[in-house]
């Protein structure tokens, strides 16, 4: 019970209460895109120094291939769950697949920082891995709706071009390649900002994220008692395949629950932009409702210290 003692946790918790009972505390748009970029910044940098300090190994590999190969086809069982027993059209049903196989940055920060309490830190690889599964996801997704007899009406180049330039894809893959290059010697010019500022700047991102699920909760009426079911299982299940498949392949228990984490975790802020730039038809009412206002919180508060758990659990048998 220790995470919900986290401030992260609990700074996030007090978002949600606030915005439930009506609350008028809010952080300022400019603030929360601020704040934003500087933990893409912040996490992608601090792992590639990390990498840098460690080297390449075949861990990696491993990682990097696991979670493109992730990215890519979890969408497809969230698609046909979602046809079969949600009642979504094509259009919706793609567009949310699309977001299951993809990642929460904040949902991978605030796991990081949970495991690393714990004395379970993920190699500093596995921010290659959250960087990387963005762009299968989506082209997942869209492959999902033209199978649903969709027209895209978008050009391939404008859509890759979204995928792998995406502002988050960009800083997060930027940042990790700087951190490469400096190493840890050039990271202590600035690590007073990105590592002894991190968790208090996190603390109050977390709040932000509270208020807005909550209110997105309350205003989603296109989320219904059944979706917000599955968005809490295709979390629950994507999750514990990610572990799974981080252990089998011999990563260690902290990396490998990073893995269930960003399984287990759906996109808010890049699959969203792709999706309304190629399914404008799809309701942002249910995926961003499902990812943000269910998933989110739920792998917070439970899915991050499950995933640990399992990952713990399974090291210690193996």
């Amino acid at each position: 019970m220790d995470f919900l003692l986290s401030p992260v946790t609990l700074f996030f918790i007090l978002g949600v209460v606030a915005a439930l009972l009506g609350s008028t505390l809010t952080i300022p748009e400019a603030v929360g895109k601020g704040i934003s970029l500087y933990l893409m910044a912040a996490i992608g940098l601090k792992g590639g120094v990390e990498v840098s300090a460690a080297g390449f190994s075949t861990d990696l590999a491993s990682a990097v291939v696991a979670g493109l190969l992730l990215g890519f086809l979890l969408p497809f069982p969230t698609y046909f769950v979602l046809r079969r027993l949600g009642g979504l059209d094509p259009v919706n049903a793609a567009a949310v697949a699309a977001h299951y196989g993809s990642v929460s940055v904040v949902t991978y920060v605030t796991g990081v920082e949970i495991l690393t309490a714990s004395g379970m830190p993920p190699a500093g690889y596995m921010v290659a891995v959250l960087a990387l599964m963005e762009a299968p996801a989506i082209v997942a997704g869209l492959m999902l709706a033209r199978s649903g007899g969709t027209d895209l009406g978008i050009e391939r180049r404008e859509l890759v071009r979204e995928a792998l330039l995406n502002g988050a894809v960009v800083l997060l893959a930027g940042g990790f390649v700087i951190g490469l290059l400096v190493g840890k010697q050039g990271f202590s010019a600035v690590e007073p900002l990105f590592q002894d500022a991190f968790r208090g700047i996190l603390c109050l991102f977390l709040l932000d994220m509270g208020l807005l699920a909550a209110r997105r909760l309350r205003e989603g009426r296109a989320l219904t008692i059944r979706l917000a079911c599955f968005a809490m299982l295709f979390a629950l299940v994507n999750g514990i395949v990610g572990v799974l498949v981080g252990t089998v392949i011999g990563l260690g228990a902290g990396s490998a629950a990073a893995l269930g984490i960003l399984a287990g975790s759906a996109s808010y802020i890049a699959v969203p932009a792709a999706m309304r730039l190629a399914l404008p038809a799809a309701n942002p009412g249910i995926y961003l409702s499902m990812s943000l206002a269910v998933t989110f919180p739920f792998n917070i508060i439970v899915g991050i210290p499950l995933f640990a758990h399992l990952a713990l659990s399974l090291a210690k048998l193996t």
